[in-house]
């Protein structure tokens, strides 16, 4: 399958990408856990159904030591043990921030709570970032129908 654009041969495109790249790499250098990192930002995946995001970051995930068993979990981490409490904070924003066509408050009060009972401002300032960054990503590439499965890790990371 091909994508209907190609990122780095259009220059509208790859002017925009670059940007969203530099973006993405400063949310990297906030002090938010790099396994939290991309916990969230395969979770936002799954949801959006961004098969493109998906490949990357499992692919990024294991090669920065994940488990696999973790990254198989992420889809049911409510059912499973091996999340912190931390990242099951952080999981439950990541949901409810794309969620938000599904609950009229998008994130509750609550879930907010949870999460600044683990992370500081810096860290939750890292967190809703990673979140919008993460759906809007998942929109470009589900819009363009970007493949997966080539992604080899750590390919966008200059």
């Amino acid at each position: 399958m091909d994508a209907r654009l190609n990122y780095f041969a259009n220059p509208a495109a790859g002017k925009v990408i670059k940007s969203l790249m530099s973006v993405g790499k400063a949310v990297k250098e906030l002090p938010l856990p790099a396994a939290t990192q991309e916990l969230v930002a395969l979770r936002v995946s799954q949801i959006n159904g961004c098969a493109a995001c998906i490949d990357m970051h499992t692919k990024d995930a294991a090669a920065a030591g994940e488990t696999s068993v973790r990254l198989n979990l992420v889809a049911a981490w409510r059912e499973a043990t091996v999340f912190t409490e931390a990242e099951r904070a952080a999981l439950e924003l990541a949901e409810q921030g794309t969620r938000t066509a599904d609950a009229a408050d998008g994130v509750s009060d609550e879930v907010w709570a949870y999460a600044a009972e683990h992370y500081d401002e810096e860290q939750l300032t890292a967190l809703v970032v990673m979140v919008s960054l993460m759906n809007m990503v998942n929109r470009l590439n589900i819009i363009t129908r970007q493949p997966a499965g080539s992604y080899e890790p750590g390919q966008f990371h200059h």
